[in-house]
């Protein structure tokens, strides 16, 4: 097991490229820190690894899949048996879907809730003591889908808002014992979670995303999360119009949810082409 006087330890999953390598770069400058790096098993990864090691900063690979509770438990119990500590807990891991909720198959529900949610939560549960221990921090990377409604996302806009209120939640309750928790909320960033979205049978969605404003890139999007957490502030909203969605979603539901329609209509031509029965 690693020594408490060895340094900081810092655990970030969905580590292997995107926004959560970015993430590890804009960290990387802090001196006497080792990194945890969780992704799924691969060459890239291993590859991340060995790219911090060659610049002198320790860093070990810890494979997991977080759609499964058993790995999820597994990875939890790893990290306990190596550290003693863990300072920071960067929950960025996560996964989405582009289908009409009834064209979206429950399984594929089933697999963004339990990546984007659940195990985010079993994570901070499972290393509550190592987080007691340093005065850590949870960063959760959420969504402005937590917020409002957004057409052809059901499923990880349900995820995201429950990651919001649970951790909202979470953060009254661990406050005294020195454990803090900045929810991210950015809008659109240029990251392999859209590239790679699910369709509704589970595969690979085939249209194209929709976006309102700018696509902020995955390094410009950690620099501001980074320099959040450095400040110890407790929420980061993006400085877009989808701040401004939001606003209008709660002052005035039905013209937010006519402007949505518009601007994702292309959620709902696709939902017409898939052919009938699919479910």
């Amino acid at each position: 097991m690693s020594s408490v006087a060895e340094g900081r330890v810092l655990v970030v999953t969905g580590a292997a490229g995107g926004l959560g390598w970015a993430l590890v770069e804009a960290l990387a400058g802090d001196r006497d820190t080792e990194f945890a790096l969780v992704d799924l098993a691969g060459s890239a990864l291993e590859d991340r690894v060995a790219e911090l090691q060659q610049r002198g900063i320790r860093a070990r690979a810890w494979t997991a899949d977080l759609s499964s509770e058993q790995e999820v438990a597994g990875l939890v119990a790893r990290l306990k048996s190596a550290y003693e500590r863990v300072d920071l807990l960067v929950n960025n891991a996560g996964i989405t879907h582009r289908s009409l909720a009834c064209q979206t198959d429950n399984a594929v529900i089933r697999r963004v809730m339990a990546v984007d949610y659940h195990a985010p939560v079993e994570l901070a549960q499972g290393l509550l003591h190592e987080l007691r221990r340093a005065g850590g921090c949870v960063v959760n990377i959420s969504s402005m889908a937590g917020w409002m409604p957004v057409l052809g996302r059901a499923g990880y806009c349900a995820a995201k808002s429950a990651l919001h209120q649970y951790f909202e939640t979470f953060r009254e309750e661990v406050r005294e014992e020195g454990i803090s928790v900045l929810m991210v909320y950015p809008s659109f960033v240029a990251t392999n979670i859209d590239r790679n979205a699910l369709s509704g049978d589970g595969g690979k969605a085939q249209h194209k995303q929709s976006t309102v404003g700018a696509v902020r890139s995955a390094d410009w999007m950690a620099a501001r999360i980074v320099t959040a957490y450095r400040r110890g502030e407790e929420r980061l909203f993006p400085r877009d119009m989808t701040l401004l969605g939001a606003y209008l979603y709660r002052l005035a539901p039905r013209l937010f949810m006519r402007q949505m329609v518009k601007n994702f209509r292309s959620e709902l031509e696709a939902g017409k082409a898939v052919p009938s029965g699919t479910p």
